[in-house]
């Protein structure tokens, strides 16, 4: 049976009203994050919820399968389970993808008024560590523009989505699936980014209109490309599984070129920035280009290439001594 408590909050004017809800403890952490993953889902936004399940998935091995109230989630808790993820080989930046999913969920019961803030999460690490660079120079890309894959269409076809990506300021490859037909009009593709909403606008040229020549849908189709082939059918699934060939392909392209990490999709999107700023393209115009909310974002992509501006600049007054 379900215990009502009657709280009181205050009104914006100071007045006394009065709050029901649960006891907290009737509310667990499983069943709440399983809540939040399936209301997700129902609100289209996908992604967010492979990342709250994947944390969940996390958790509870690490708890084997006992689950929580939100009142039991405390400092020493949090600073187990980082422990736990350390052991288990995580880097730094995976440790904080699983904090800060576990905060928002954590933070969302507190303004739902299902547990009240005790700052759990002051103990763990949920910041973000340098990461290592990921672009590639340009000439790099041309070696990949120049190679001839006719002798192995699913080759051609992973190299191809890369260079897509990079004439279109990197666009990530979830967006290049959705594209359709009708966002091209008038010499303009326009699109909105799956991950924010943003609606970008870019000149269509000869060289993106060549590989969607190549690689076009049905005519039945209202897609772009013939990544997402049935409309009706799971979408991700198609785009996703499409991702996993591409990027293993990428994999083997990258090794054949000597690169000295592996390529994958994402690093066409790091390289246009890095290209970019290296050609002296204002920070500011490379985030709008890119569809970051903020510089800061930017800032992620292009640190190591700072770096090396800083490096050489400093290998040119120790060759002056």
């Amino acid at each position: 049976m379900t215990t009502i408590n009657l709280n009181f909050r205050l009104s914006p004017s100071g007045e006394l009203l009065p709050s029901f809800r649960c006891q907290a403890e009737e509310t667990t952490l499983f069943n709440y994050m399983e809540r939040q993953v399936t209301t997700l889902l129902h609100h289209g936004q996908s992604r967010t919820a492979e990342t709250y399940h994947a944390t969940l998935v996390s958790f509870r091995r690490f708890r084997r399968c006992v689950d929580i109230t939100f009142e039991e989630l405390d400092a020493d808790l949090l600073a187990d389970y980082e422990c736990h993820l350390k052991n288990s080989r995580l880097v730094p930046n995976s440790i904080s993808f699983y904090m800060k999913r576990l905060r928002a969920v954590y933070n969302k019961a507190v303004s739902e008024g299902i547990t009240e803030d005790r700052h759990p999460f002051r103990k763990v690490f949920t910041s973000s560590e340098k990461t290592v660079k990921r672009a590639i120079p340009l000439k790099a890309i041309r070696r990949l523009r120049a190679m001839d894959l006719s002798h192995d269409p699913s080759l051609c076809f992973a190299r191809d989505m890369f260079l897509f990506s990079f004439y279109t300021r990197g666009m990530s490859f979830v967006d290049m699936s959705y594209l359709q037909k009708t966002d091209l009009k008038n010499g303009l593709l326009s699109y909105r980014r799956k991950k924010t909403g943003q609606l970008l606008t870019l000149r269509w040229e000869s060289c993106m209109d060549e590989i969607v020549g190549r690689y076009a849908a049905s005519p039945s189709s209202p897609y772009l490309f013939a990544i997402i082939r049935d409309s009706h059918g799971d979408c991700r699934k198609q785009y996703s599984s499409a991702l996993t060939l591409i990027n293993r392909k990428l994999k083997r392209l990258g090794k054949s070129i000597g690169l000295p990490r592996p390529l994958t999709m994402y690093v066409a999107r790091h390289s246009w920035a890095s290209i970019a700023r290296s050609e002296g393209i204002p920070l500011s115009v490379i985030s709008e280009g890119m569809g970051h909310e903020s510089e800061r974002t930017t800032r992620i992509y292009l640190s190591s290439l700072e770096t090396q501006v800083i490096d050489k600049a400093n290998r040119k007054i120790l060759e002056k001594l």
